[in-house]
């Protein structure tokens, strides 16, 4: 039996090829403890494992990032004293600042002690509070216009202000300031009218009649600079040429109405009628320019435009007629006379002639000479000589100024160079008749009344 034992065992080790077939492999399990043997992987202190554990590379940009950050943090703590005593300096200064303008304006409320000269000040009527404390400003009485302008408002005197001639000066106390301004000290005024188209003589007679100058010769020598007067400061005065005219100021003492002071001297009234000309000539510059012109030839022509045409209606097409006879090719007019009765060799008392019958030809004397002196002739007869004169006749008004610019195209196009006015005495009194031809002229003047 024990034979029999045996024997089965061999036969088993024996058929290694029969392993498939061979349902148990209940003896193949028994290889499992081989994984029993893995406890000394297990071993900590003869694995090394541990060493990834102890490289830790991604921890240290962590240790960085923390020691940046603490970094970052530093810096603001050493900022926070210097900050903390610019912020303390800062208030102090805008204290100290502000308590320094604080005084400077009770100082100024309450006057400076020290008074500046005395000065007047011209308060124009209907002058708001505004207004008056930026004059006081540009006159230097007082330093802050805003605080005089909030001061006058919530002390409830604005209404104690008056307008007229004040005297103050600087260092006043607004009180007294505004006590200055309410005692009326206006200066006496006189209104002067100029008539257009007067000559320089009858504008000095007007001041003379005024009794604002004394004789004509004074006027004259002042606005013509012969005592002195330098009116240089006026662009229009220093491109009149120097030739032989007869006065410098003829055509440039503007006519209009003038307030003026009755206690001022003859330079005053010289200026103001110099001034009021430039400004209302200054806007006419550029096209002065662009006519390739000059603005004493536009005086010139006004003056005569002034003098031919009785209505503002009828400069331009009268302009229009003269700037055909200076300018057009037509071989009738060929030396560009301008042939105007209101300058010329004709002397008779009917007329309105600048040499024979005004008040310049009675200034110079020629009526009581019975003759004009032909060096004047040589220099304003139109009859005689070509283009415009030595100079104005007269002191044209604004309208001839511009039509002098601007005559009518439509006159100017179509050649008309003749033009009459009705006769007092007819029908047609003040009626204006316009001819191309010297006949057409002729046949106007029957018309008009003054040919048969």
């Amino acid at each position: 039996m024990r034979i029999n034992r045996s024997n089965p065992d061999q036969p088993v080790m024996q058929q290694p090829q029969a392993q498939p077939q061979a349902a148990p492999a209940a003896p193949k399990p028994a290889p499992k403890p081989a994984p029993k043997r893995e406890p000394p992987k297990q071993e900590p202190p003869k694995q090394e494992p541990p060493k990834p554990k102890k490289e830790k590379p991604k921890k240290k940009p962590k240790h960085e990032k923390y020691d940046e950050y603490e970094d970052d943090e530093e810096e603001p703590r050493k900022r926070r004293f210097p900050f903390g005593c610019l912020i303390v300096l800062i208030l102090l200064a805008l204290v100290g600042f502000g308590g320094y303008k604080v005084s400077q304006f009770y100082a100024e409320l309450d006057g400076q002690g020290t008074l500046g000269a005395v000065q007047t000040i011209t308060v124009p009527e209907g002058s708001s509070v505004a207004s008056i404390a930026t004059q006081l400003k540009d006159a230097g009485v007082i330093q802050y216009d805003w605080l005089f302008k909030q001061y006058v408002k919530y002390s409830g005197k604005a209404g104690e202000i008056q307008y007229g001639d004040f005297e103050v000066q600087s260092g006043m106390a607004y009180n007294d300031i505004i006590k200055a301004l309410s005692v009326v000290t206006r200066r006496a005024t006189v209104n002067v009218t100029i008539p257009e188209g007067t000559t320089a003589v009858g504008v000095a007679q007007i001041f003379v009649d005024a009794g604002l100058v004394d004789d004509v010769d004074t006027f004259l020598s002042c606005a013509n600079g012969n005592d002195g007067s330098d009116w240089s400061k006026y662009d229009f005065w220093n491109a009149i040429p120097d030739n032989d005219r007869l006065m410098k100021c003829e055509g440039y003492l503007f006519p209009d109405t003038y307030n003026l002071y009755a206690d001022e001297d003859v330079y005053y009234y010289v200026d103001q009628l110099y001034g009021e000309f430039a400004n209302k000539t200054a806007d006419l510059t550029d096209t002065i320019a662009a006519k390739g012109t000059s603005l004493d030839d536009v005086v010139k022509l006004a003056s005569f435009i002034q003098e031919e045409a009785g209505l503002e209606s009828e400069d331009a097409k009268v302009s229009a007629c003269f700037h055909n006879r200076l300018e057009s090719s037509d071989p009738q007019w060929a030396e560009h006379k301008l042939e105007s009765n209101a300058c010329s060799y004709i002397m008779q008392d009917s007329e309105n002639n600048y040499l024979w019958n005004s008040p310049t030809a009675e200034y110079f004397g020629w009526p009581e000479d019975g003759a004009i002196p032909d060096d004047v002739l040589a220099l304003y007869d139109t009859y005689a000589i070509s283009g415009l004169p030595a100079g104005p006749i007269s002191c044209p008004g604004y309208a001839a100024i511009e039509a002098a610019l601007n005559p009518d195209q439509e006159y100017l196009d179509e050649g008309y160079f003749f033009f009459v006015t009705g006769h007092p005495d007819t029908d047609v009194a003040g009626q204006y008749f316009y001819a191309k031809t010297a006949d057409e002229h002729y046949q106007n003047c029957v018309k008009a009344g003054w040919a048969s």
